[in-house]
């Protein structure tokens, strides 16, 4: 928990208290259910939930906005970045069920009211979102082409509407079909960790 409160010191008591319970719970459900590796489930907070406030570095989501987390698994990037924007929408998509069974329970445990959880394939949702985040679920060419009918045409945030994504290692390759309207950056920009050294967010305006 420490690692949130080094970069994030003007939390609310009640999202203080909502990151903190994220340990107890994923040690729990992890034990009966394996959404995040066992053997970095101890590394949760720095691994997996300041990884996916790295977003937040990027862009401020205004109240109101709509946000998809595609392939979310455990609930990354989708609940730590729901609790710190309490009021912007997340909608949390995954197609393996005991993984949103999972987001379910936590979610409703931490009590978090701006958040739905649907266990269905990108090609099945059908609603409009300013952004889409995700975690490195594919290359990013096939996640732009799976989810630009989802991205709204009406703008409210700072930045232009979205693709928002963490991955690691070499981009340039990757990000070439899209380079006039991607930007990387690097999250040791923002985080000191040594686990963040090689990881990105990458944005692609859609």
């Amino acid at each position: 928990m420490e690692h949130i409160l080094k970069y994030y010191k003007s939390l609310s008591e009640e999202q203080t208290r909502q990151f903190e319970a994220l340990d107890e719970l994923y040690h729990d459900w992890n034990s009966k259910i394996n959404v995040i590796s066992r053997k970095d489930i101890d590394n949760l907070y720095e691994h997996h939930v300041l990884h996916s406030l790295s977003i937040a570095q990027i862009i401020n989501f205004k109240p109101g906005s709509a946000v998809m987390d595609l392939g979310t698994g455990g609930g990354y990037p989708g609940i730590p970045l729901a609790i710190l924007f309490p009021e912007t929408n997340f909608l949390l998509v995954d197609s393996v069920r005991k993984k949103t069974t999972v987001c379910q329970e936590v979610i409703n445990a931490l009590g978090l009211k701006n958040v739905e959880v649907r266990w269905c394939r990108a090609e099945e949702v059908k609603e409009k979102f300013d952004f889409v985040v995700s975690r490195a679920v594919m290359p990013l060419a096939d996640l732009v082409k799976l989810i630009r009918k989802n991205i709204d045409s009406t703008q409210m945030n700072a930045m232009p509407n979205g693709l928002i994504c963490l991955k690691g290692g070499e981009l340039e390759h990757e990000t070439l079909p899209h380079k006039n309207h991607t930007m990387i950056t690097p999250i040791s920009d923002f985080f000191d960790e040594e686990y963040f050294q090689t990881k990105s967010v990458v944005y692609v305006s859609l």
